[in-house]
């Protein structure tokens, strides 16, 4: 990880947004959980990091707790596996242990790996839905029954660009389906206790998480850019904000809803040739922000 000192999150949100909030992110150890944790924290909130990794997950609140003092020492972390029903029980109860509520969860944590869907073991099959869609109805319901129910919340789950199919991840494509049905139906079901369920759908975000595919699938990431109308890929900090969005008190009103972050990758047609961009203005308010190195940014 990136060493910059102690410099705060430049979150495009007011500094108090989230004050005596607390907010759960799973995968909060790296990627976009690590980045949206930095700029929870920046806001004010008590954040709840989750994850299977604890040497990751410290790592995160030590960079918390050198950027934002004591509001960043007040972060939890909560090293279990999702997959896993009892485990995701006990943590929210140590969660609520630690924290006294919830107030809004970030299902973040997931992963796949490329690959044909005729090459895809059960075994590879299980593991990527048991990542990507148990573990978020897991954690969804156990912040529902334990605290939600009677308090109310905010949920924001992570979604992909399935539009259309996910051909060469197929299992990753068919769970993120699920998560958004799944998000659609608790958005009904869980408004009478003011819970709000909405998703997030990253397009190609240049998170260090790229470094983790192999070479041949680098090679196929590095010339993706050129079919987004943007003509670019996505920071991890475009994601952070409409998560942070759709956590927050503005997003009161939106519910059962999905905001794509994908530069338009969606409405690029085969019958349009793509201009070449003359303007590539981002957003990055993450100073701790590590570009993947595959993309050679």
């Amino acid at each position: 990880m990136s060493n910059f000192g102690n410099e705060r999150y430049r979150s495009v949100f007011r500094s108090n947004l989230f004050e005596d909030r607390v907010v759960i992110v799973t995968g909060g150890g790296s990627g976009l959980g690590r980045c949206t944790a930095h700029e929870l924290v920046s806001l004010g909130a008590n954040v709840a990091l989750v994850g299977r990794n604890e040497v990751k997950l410290q790592q995160v609140k030590d960079e918390l707790v050198a950027a934002y003092g004591a509001i960043g020492a007040r972060a939890s972390i909560h090293a279990l596996d999702l997959r896993h029903e009892a485990l995701v029980k006990e943590g929210v109860s140590a969660i609520l242990g630690s924290h006294g509520r919830i107030d809004g969860l970030f299902n973040c944590a997931g992963g796949q790996f490329p690959a044909r869907l005729e090459t895809i073991s059960l075994n590879g099959w299980d593991a990527v839905v048991r990542n990507n869609l148990h573990a978020t109805f897991l954690m969804s319901r156990e912040c529902f029954v334990q605290w939600m129910s009677g308090h109310g919340g905010a949920i924001v789950n992570m979604l992909a660009d399935i539009w259309g199919g996910m051909p060469g991840m197929g299992h990753s494509g068919a769970a993120r389906a699920g998560v958004w049905n799944l998000t659609e139906t608790a958005a009904c079901e869980w408004a009478h206790a003011g819970v709000r369920v909405n998703a997030v759908a990253p397009g190609w975000i240049a998170s260090s998480g790229l470094d983790s595919y192999d070479e041949a699938y680098r090679t196929l990431l590095r010339g993706l850019q050129a079919k987004v109308p943007l003509q670019r890929f996505g920071t991890e900090s475009e994601l952070a904000a409409a998560a942070v969005f759709l956590l927050s008190e503005a997003a009161s009103f939106i519910n059962g809803t999905v905001i794509r972050v994908d530069g338009g990758v969606p409405n690029a047609r085969h019958s349009w040739s793509l201009e070449p961009t003359e303007r590539a203005d981002r957003y990055n308010g993450f100073p701790l922000y590590d570009p993947p190195q595959c993309l050679g940014d």
